[in-house]
């Protein structure tokens, strides 16, 4: 897929929602933040796993194994880092320019820890 060559290391925000998200989607949106940002506001069905984790060691949930990877955090500092690291484990990882703060600049979704309208901390 061409969001995954190497020369085109970063997607947008559109991008990025409109490979992971309906009914079939082709990647996953891993957000790498840590657990109080996620549960302040994410982005609906992205799967999380802190970049913190990541760089322990801890491996990906089952849903996003083997799978490409579209990574997100904040601002798109971390995510940077842990697509970097994700393919140097051998994953197909882009990450997201600008990041949540860019997705919810977008219009869209952000859920909180609850399912009701989040915010990005």
């Amino acid at each position: 897929m061409f969001l995954f060559h190497r020369s085109r290391p970063r997607v947008s925000v559109h991008q990025a929602r409109s490979r992971t998200s309906g009914d079939m989607p082709d990647a996953i949106l891993l957000d790498v933040r840590e657990r109080p940002e996620w549960n302040a506001g994410h982005a609906p069905g992205a799967v999380h796993v802190p970049l913190s984790k990541l760089v322990t060691g801890a491996g990906l949930p089952a849903e996003a194994t083997g799978r490409p990877l579209v990574v997100i955090c904040r601002s798109g500092h971390r995510s940077q880092q842990a697509a970097k690291l994700l393919n140097q484990h051998g994953a197909q990882a882009v990450d997201v320019k600008g990041g949540m703060n860019a997705w919810a600049a977008a219009g869209h979704p952000v859920l909180d820890e609850r399912g009701n309208q989040g915010q990005i901390a």
